[in-house]
């Protein structure tokens, strides 16, 4: 159907917008189940990647992804909308990736070794002493093969170290709630932040010296 100017049908009729997250949940806690599926429908490849990276398995980051959804559908009542649903249900999502995280580490798993040199970092955790093509890489669009190598990195990182990176590099979170969110100090998070950091910065020395 073709649309004479915004907002308009060739018939003057009004063009029906998707409803937004709260219509959707407004639906759904009205007892409406297909606006919870729609829902899901429209979080759960971003909520599959926050699982995936955090769990660098697609098998875990499946099921953390149903028991997300699942477990925001069984409180749906209690969800006052205080944030956006996203970032509810990425909450939930993380919560249950670190169980599993904290499980691995009880059947065994340890933290590898990590170097005690570390560069310093400026307020917003900027290498200081970054080349320029990273502090590039930081404020402009990085190019698919820089992404590659960063993402090969930190599917490396043991599982603590990419955790922190995960939340607060790629989902933006901010040290209290990622320490909120783990039970950890955020002196403590800082440092593996920084460690997994340093990782990735010789991930993108090695992937630059492959380039020249």
């Amino acid at each position: 159907m073709r649309l004479d100017g915004p907002g308009q049908r060739v018939d003057g009729g009004p063009v029906m917008e998707p409803p937004d997250d709260a219509a959707l949940l407004a639906r759904a806690q009205a007892g409406d189940v297909s606006g919870f599926e729609a829902l899901v429908e429209k979080h759960k490849h971003r909520v599959y990647a926050l699982a995936l990276r955090m769990l660098n398995s697609e098998a875990d980051a499946a099921e953390v992804t149903q028991e997300a959804f699942l477990s925001a559908f069984r409180n749906l009542q209690e969800f006052r909308g205080d944030s956006q649903f996203g970032a509810w249900v990425h909450r939930i999502a993380a919560n249950f990736a670190l169980m599993r995280l904290r499980r691995r580490r009880t059947a065994g798993e340890t933290l590898e070794s990590a170097v005690d040199t570390e560069p310093a970092f400026n307020e917003r955790g900027s290498l200081l002493d970054a080349p320029s093509e990273w502090r590039d890489a930081e404020t402009d669009a990085l190019d698919a093969e820089l992404r590659v190598a960063i993402e090969r990195a930190a599917a490396g990182l043991a599982d603590d170290y990419r955790q922190v990176f995960v939340l607060r590099d790629l989902e933006g979170l901010s040290y209290e709630e990622i320490a909120a969110l783990t039970g950890d100090s955020v002196s403590a998070i800082k440092s593996r932040l920084h460690r997994a950091r340093l990782s990735l910065r010789a991930a993108i020395d090695r992937f630059y010296e492959e380039k020249a």
